[in-house]
């Protein structure tokens, strides 16, 4: 038997990859002659670049501004295939919320320079394409910070250059893209981006996400209407209008790129099965093993495990699922093929007890699924 063992991570305990080893203990348990494949996958966001690495890429490291000035070390990766060198490149890595404690002046303040000195490390190595992975960004300022690090100025109405962060946007007056990276021009730029909320508005980036990153009624305010003077600057100087959907993912951080750039908004589940060659590995199983942290109804909205079990079904494939907890409905779940799924509460008996030793929980979950399928 040919098992592919294919989760997204187990958020706060276990990476795709730690989740992927504990399952394919467990599915050794009951087919100890079984060959496992492991593919770890994510969803665009947080995990891309670790499911890239696990997939044969090469890590690379750069110093970089993170999102309130001090300095990170943030990795990256490049994969090389068939004479195409591709980047991946998470913001979260240098621009994210793990990098900041949530605050109103985190909120205002934060930005995404430290990206741009990612995308300037890629373009140095010589990448052909570059996969930008979005998911848990401190920054709420349109990607501003990112395009100024590669080149592009913005100024205030006095002629003065604009300081980095969100809140400034709002005074912003004129934006020059003279200097502006020309590599960037010839480079394929593929944005995961799942989420359908636009630059600004009522549902856009600062009234929907910066809360939670500590903005206040006051400063989401401030943010939605540089973010809305963002625009404007970026129609004006390009002709393009970047209030579109999905632009608003990870603080309007594609809305820099789709204005001055040949980027294009791609589905983040579709972008790391290819990077990962997760349909090949379909191809050759029998069984098709996958999960995440919290199987619920967001899970239907482009998450990675429902992407496997859809993969998976289409070939006419078992489908088992292992998550933390399990809250979608079991019909539901057979829709896209599962035919059985064990939660780690069902086993631990209570959450903390779960992320106490999640791959212990997880190696057992799978061994019950699988036992009982």
């Amino acid at each position: 038997m040919k098992v592919l063992v294919a989760p997204d991570k187990f958020k706060g305990t276990l990476s795709a990859a730690e989740a992927a080893a504990a399952m394919a203990e467990g599915v050794l348990r009951v087919y100890p002659d079984a060959e496992v494949r492991t593919v770890p996958v994510a969803d665009g966001g947080e995990g891309t670049l670790e499911a890239a690495l696990a997939a044969g890429a090469q890590e690379h490291t750069a110093r970089v501004r993170g999102p309130l000035e001090k300095d990170v070390t943030a990795s990256w990766a490049m994969l090389e295939r068939g004479g195409t060198r591709t980047a991946v490149i998470e913001t979260a890595r240098a621009s994210g919320m793990l990098l900041a404690e949530p605050s109103v002046q985190t909120a205002l303040a934060a930005h995404c320079y430290g990206s741009g000195q990612l995308i300037a490390a890629a373009l140095d190595a010589g990448a052909t394409e570059i996969v930008l992975g979005l998911g848990g960004s401190a920054m709420t300022d349109g990607g501003a910070g990112a395009l100024r690090a590669l080149g592009l100025e913005i100024y205030d109405g006095a002629g003065a250059r604009l300081p980095l962060g969100g809140a400034e946007l709002g005074v912003a007056r004129r934006v020059d893209s003279t200097r502006l990276d020309p590599r960037l021009q010839r480079t394929v730029l593929r944005i995961a981006a799942d989420v359908q909320n636009p630059l600004y508005g009522p549902e856009g980036a600062a009234r929907i996400f910066a809360a939670q990153k500590g903005a206040d009624l006051t400063s989401l305010e401030v943010l939605d209407a540089g973010l809305r003077r963002w625009a404007a600057l970026i129609e004006e100087a390009t002709g393009r209008d970047v209030n579109v959907p999905g632009a608003g993912a990870a603080g309007g951080f594609p809305s820099a790129f789709l204005g001055f750039t040949e980027a294009r908004l791609e589905s983040g589940f579709e972008l790391v099965a290819e990077l990962t060659g997760l349909d090949a590995a379909l191809d050759e199983a029998d069984l098709v093993i996958t999960g995440e942290g919290a199987l619920d109804e967001q899970s239907e909205y482009g998450k990675a495990p429902l992407g496997v079990a859809d993969r998976a079904h289409a070939r006419g494939l078992p489908v088992v699922v292992v998550a933390g907890k399990i809250t979608l409905d079991p019909r539901r779940l057979a829709a896209h093929g599962v035919e059985a799924a064990v939660s780690l509460l069902d086993l631990a008996g209570s959450p903390d007890e779960a992320f106490a030793q999640a791959a212990k929980y997880v190696t057992w979950a799978t061994q019950q699924a699988l036992e009982g399928a």
